[in-house]
């Protein structure tokens, strides 16, 4: 397994062409927060518009629409109750997003169930939180796309079958090829195993342990993934490096980090490494 280090930053995160608009860089659709967890949508939303994707939609609770237009604005919504609307969206993006604040009711299962059933083969699909629970429970169907799956370790634990005492390196890989997909065992020193390899990551603290971070994660995969789009791979492991990147940056000065705080300091983060060169230290505070 290898080390995850900041060069995959550089691979990944280049100057904008100045002849661009709000198609190049992507379009996503963020799809959960029913009415008990909209927190979860708005964060995941929010990474994705701070990473730069030129276009995102989020598929929710109508509750949550106030909400989520006060705190994002950049942000579009739907209800993701209209099936005929989720359908059409689900179909036309170049990342979902699916699981943050979904929930395992009977909604959300519908939820999912409609999403899964019109992804195409050339999206890519993250499959985060209560979507990994509901996909495990209920057995279902993988759907098409480039399949993510970002687990804490329960979550790989039902979607896998492998307990948490059981999760080495060798039974993750094992299911990780089975799935056909890049996977994330959320964990300290996180694991992402996918097709070409498979990385350590080497940074992040227990300042990130509060609720929210995994919601952040994967609304910023799902940014660069769609911002990102020639490979896959490197925009998931870009993603998650930085993640930690400005994390550790702000816990240098913080007893914890808040998700919204990585979120709100990813675009300087972003600059910063554009503008760099391969052999500069990264700090987006420096």
């Amino acid at each position: 397994m290898q080390s995850l280090n900041e060069e995959i930053l550089q691979t990944v995160i280049k100057p904008r062409p100045q002849e661009s608009f709000k198609g190049t860089f992507g379009k996503i659709l963020l799809v959960g927060g029913n009415h008990q967890f909209g927190g979860a949508i708005i964060m995941a939303a929010t990474a994705a518009v701070y990473a730069g994707t030129g276009l995102v939609t989020v598929a929710c609770d109508p509750l949550n629409a106030t909400a989520l237009h006060t705190q994002l604005p950049e942000a579009m919504v739907i209800d993701f109750k209209n099936q005929e609307k989720l359908a059409q969206m689900a179909s036309q993006v170049n990342t979902v997003v699916i699981g943050p604040g979904l929930g395992e009711e009977a909604e959300s299962l519908a939820v999912l169930k409609t999403v899964f059933a019109n992804t195409i083969d050339d999206q890519v699909v993250v499959i985060d939180g209560s979507a990994i629970t509901l996909l495990a429970k209920e057995k279902l169907s993988l759907p098409a796309g480039k399949l993510v799956f970002t687990p804490h370790q329960m979550e790989w634990q039902r979607l896998s079958g492998i307990k948490i005492a059981d999760q080495t390196p060798e039974a993750n890989k094992s299911a990780q090829e089975k799935l056909n997909g890049i996977v994330l065992v959320k964990k300290h020193h996180t694991e992402i195993y996918t097709p070409d390899g498979d990385w350590k990551l080497p940074i992040g603290s227990a300042a990130q342990a509060v609720g929210g971070m995994g919601d952040t994660l994967a609304g910023m995969i799902g940014g660069f993934t769609a911002q990102f789009r020639k490979n896959t791979i490197q925009a998931t492991l870009a993603a998650t490096y930085a993640h930690s990147a400005i994390a550790d940056e702000i816990a240098i000065n913080q007893y914890v980090v808040l998700p919204h705080q990585i979120s709100h300091a990813l675009p300087g983060f972003m600059k910063k490494v554009a503008n760099s060169n391969k052999d500069h230290q990264i700090g987006f505070m420096n």
